[in-house]
């Protein structure tokens, strides 16, 4: 586990629509473009291996893509390359941050000057939520599957701890990065679950904001 004092000051960013990572929660990854093949070269190289994944943040009026203000770092915990020279990476979520400020510099991919200043819990045990209730909750997923043609494995759904369920959902639902960047700004698993539970009620709505569902 990697400690506060650990944690450095700027981070590669690696923006990634849709791609959501959450402390304590692993990360898949196919990386093909020649800049994020030299920012995982670059970051195997450090002690702490890590990655900012943040959400783009399209500004109007402006070229290319801003960066939403938090992300979350994951640190590079499997690593295998394909014959044709793309590469398969997992990462670990560390803890989430604050993007300070873009570094310039000569480096293809982005990097952030970051702060990590309120986000402590990140680095701590597994998270629980007093408040869940699991029944309820699951038959809310199983009509959500349904009306999507899903299908789930109950068995381990109904086993999982409350953080494992919860983050492994925000991060697996397609939802809208917007809805994503809302999951991973949520201060607690309990808030977090209700934002999922909310999403899922609207998505189940078509979009219409009307009454919750029963």
């Amino acid at each position: 586990m990697i400690k506060p004092t650990e944690l450095p000051d700027t981070i590669a960013i690696f923006p990634l629509a849709g791609a959501l990572l959450l402390p304590r929660s692993r990360l898949p990854l196919h990386i093909f473009e020649p800049r994020y093949l030299q920012m995982i070269e670059d970051a195997l190289k450090t002690d702490a291996r890590l990655i900012g994944m943040v959400q783009p943040n399209a500004i109007p009026g402006r070229e290319g893509s801003g960066l939403h203000t938090i992300g979350c770092a994951g640190r590079i915990t499997q690593f295998s390359e394909t014959e044709d020279g793309r590469y398969m990476i997992t990462l670990g979520g560390v803890s989430r941050f604050r993007v300070v400020k873009e570094v310039e510099g000569f480096s293809p991919y982005r990097k952030c000057d970051v702060s990590w200043d309120g986000f402590e819990r990140d680095l701590g045990d597994e998270e629980g939520d007093d408040g869940f209730h699991r029944k309820p909750f699951l038959d809310l997923l199983g009509r959500y599957f349904e009306t999507r043609g899903l299908s789930a494995d109950w068995s381990t759904l109904k086993e999982a701890d409350d953080e494992l369920l919860i983050n492994s959902l925000s991060m697996m639902l397609d939802l809208d990065p917007e809805d994503k960047q809302a999951l991973l700004e949520a201060p607690s698993l309990e808030t977090r679950r209700e934002t999922l539970v909310t999403l899922i009620e609207y998505a189940m709505r078509g979009g219409q904001d009307e009454g919750m569902m029963q």
